[in-house]
């Protein structure tokens, strides 16, 4: 089976002047570099006293079901020839907190917009997000309920 190596480079922004030498006293802002692509400037959800203008853990969590979702998606209407001119997902997750602090994502919900130019193929474009579904969900996805799927078509 062919395998993919990704790397990144995660480096913490977040030195206030004295570390971690206590829980207000760093900053959660750092950066994810990878190689020939632009820098994501990241921090923690604001919940967590993170920054709410960068990209946080859940967010990048999120934007990937959804974009693997989409890739996918794409890909099967490729090959059955539906011929898809606009696609929008307006996704939306839940992170579930214990008593301990720990978050777990117990959901996420995909709502793709679809815009397709045969009206004649709606059946198989909205069976194509099913096949789709197993994809995205491979690995060791942790999320029990992530397979809500809201389809629009148009």
């Amino acid at each position: 089976m062919p395998s993919h190596t990704y790397r990144l480079t995660n480096r913490w922004t977040g030195n206030l002047g004295s570390g971690t030498s206590g829980y207000k006293a760093y900053g959660r802002d750092h950066e994810i570099s990878i190689a020939g692509k632009p820098a994501l400037l990241a921090s923690s959800d604001p919940h967590y006293r993170g920054d709410p203008s960068r990209h946080n853990p859940e967010d990048l969590l999120l934007a990937a079901i959804s974009g693997c979702h989409l890739l996918w998606y794409l890909h099967f209407c490729s090959d059955s020839q539906i011929i898809v001119v606009s696609y929008q997902d307006e996704a939306e997750a839940v992170m579930e907190t214990a008593a301990d602090g720990n978050g777990r994502f117990t959901k996420a919900v995909l709502r793709p917009h679809v815009t397709i130019t045969s009206t004649n193929k709606v059946q198989l474009a909205e069976h194509l997000h099913e096949k789709a579904r197993p994809k995205r969900t491979k690995g060791n996805c942790s999320l029990r309920r992530c397979d809500r799927l809201r389809d629009r078509f148009r």
